[in-house]
């Protein structure tokens, strides 16, 4: 059994198997070793869908990333031949004056993006579904829309193995060795050597780099789908949206898939430790309370019978932006991780960003803002 390669990736989530593929459409002898079976539901990667919006509400120096995702994304669309990319369309509602909604409006205007405002008796002529309180307000983002988050794992997982890319399941990394010339990785069953290794390993990466002792905080959210009481809800005739509403931020699909109304909150979350979180969806009131009472406010159609909940994992930074980085100690190990909830749609763009800097030693795209030595970071170390 074959125990050195040139590249071994620890955590075939998103940004793994991506990373993986790209690695190995360039010929690069890449193994990526993965605790579970992906796509699965211990980590970020499940749920059905995730947005994809450009004009980003988490800041401006994520927007040309966001705009080669897409790219990216169309690309693997025409490779493996199956539509991964819904493009509904992506309403964002709130007060004028709400962080999210100001920072996405100022995106937009920076970058020439094109972001329609919408009163909200205009949201809810074109979109009967919603309804919006007079005081609110509304930025409609055409481009923008749902990409089929399992679906696209799949995608680069199949992609990757034509290209002979190494993958094993359901095998744990125990511990990471680090040298001057390589890389050790222990799992349970063996160790196996590298000469350069990416750590993407969600939230169990700060586990595996205790000694670095990054600021990664894992966290328990939820999300649940909703029985709807008229095609208003479904796709096409309803977009994704993001309402940043009375300080909370809730965001959520239409039906696409035939499995209800999807919602989810996105600034209500719980610590957690990922060897011991569980599918314990309905363990709080909240889990559930939080999302119909979103629902009965602004889709009130939305509003019924709860179809499935799930529990999910995100790992947060103090400042919400990623870590893409090289280890202080060793360039030729990879960390990236602290997703913060926001990553899935740049996945895409950043496995080509890490294959560039594992094969070139740098990257194209500005990544600066992502550094393991930022003062975020080392103020809380």
């Amino acid at each position: 059994m074959k125990k050195h390669y040139s590249v071994v990736i620890v955590g075939a989530g998103s940004v793994g198997m991506a990373t993986g593929c790209y690695l190995a459409k360039k010929g690069i002898d890449t193994l990526l070793i993965e605790a579970f079976d992906p796509p699965h539901g211990r980590g970020s990667h499940h749920g059905e869908t995730r947005l994809i919006r450009h004009a980003t509400g988490e800041g401006g120096h994520y927007v040309s990333l966001v705009l080669r995702a897409q790219q990216l994304w169309k690309q693997l669309e025409e490779e493996v031949g199956q539509m991964l990319f819904i493009p509904s369309g992506t309403l964002m509602v709130g007060e004028d004056d709400a962080p999210f909604i100001k920072e996405t409006v100022k995106s937009a205007t920076e970058h020439s993006l094109s972001l329609e405002r919408m009163r909200a008796n205009e949201i809810q002529k074109r979109w009967p579904g919603f309804s919006i309180p007079e005081h609110l307000v509304g930025y409609f983002e055409s481009s923008s829309g749902a990409l089929l988050n399992e679906q696209c794992i799949l995608a680069y997982k199949q992609l990757g193995l034509t290209y002979n890319m190494s993958l094993k399941n359901n095998t744990k990394v125990e511990s990471i060795d680090f040298s001057t010339s390589g890389v050790a990785v222990k799992t349970t069953n063996e160790t196996v050597y590298a000469d350069k290794v990416v750590i993407c390993a969600g939230a169990w990466t700060g586990k595996l780099l205790s000694s670095l002792r990054l600021p990664l905080q894992p966290m328990r959210k939820t999300l649940g789908w909703f029985e709807a009481n008229s095609k208003n809800y479904e796709h096409p005739l309803l977009p994704c949206f993001y309402f940043n509403v009375e300080n909370q931020k809730y965001y959520g699909f239409p039906n696409i898939t035939g499995g209800g109304v999807k919602v989810g909150r996105n600034d209500s979350e719980r610590e957690t430790d990922p060897d011991a979180m569980s599918q314990d969806f309905g363990k709080y009131l909240n889990d559930e309370g939080d999302l119909r009472n979103f629902l009965e406010k602004f889709l009130p159609g939305a509003a019924g019978k709860l179809i499935k909940g799930s529990s999910c994992m995100i790992t947060k930074t103090p400042d919400k932006d990623f870590i893409i980085d090289q280890h202080p100690g060793f360039s030729h190990v990879m960390i990236a991780g602290g997703f913060s909830g926001h990553g899935f749609k740049y996945s895409s763009v950043l496995g080509e960003v890490l294959s560039e800097i594992i094969i070139h030693g740098q990257t194209i795209h500005d990544i600066s803002m992502f550094s393991i030595s930022r003062p975020a970071l080392a103020t809380v170390r």
